[in-house]
């Protein structure tokens, strides 16, 4: 479920990947991001909304692998 003012998209690869999901929870600095007991990615959605828009996320793994949609204009 989408926040109120974005939405963050994971590829389903580099949720399963341990190392990117790592660090995808390293660098994020509002804690969107979270491991379950398999390493596998999870999306904190109600930290949605404290997104920056800092980009870390998207820079951290490969090209495609984290998308964050603005829900506003």
């Amino acid at each position: 479920m989408p926040g109120m003012f974005i939405d963050v998209q994971v590829d389903a690869r580099t949720a399963a990947d341990p190392v990117l999901s790592a660090k995808l929870v390293e660098v994020c600095p509002v804690g969107i991001f979270d491991r379950d007991e398999s390493e596998t990615l999870r999306i904190v959605e109600e930290n949605l909304d404290e997104c920056v828009l800092c980009d870390l996320c998207s820079q951290a793994v490969p090209s495609g692998g984290v998308r964050v949609i603005k829900l506003y204009e």
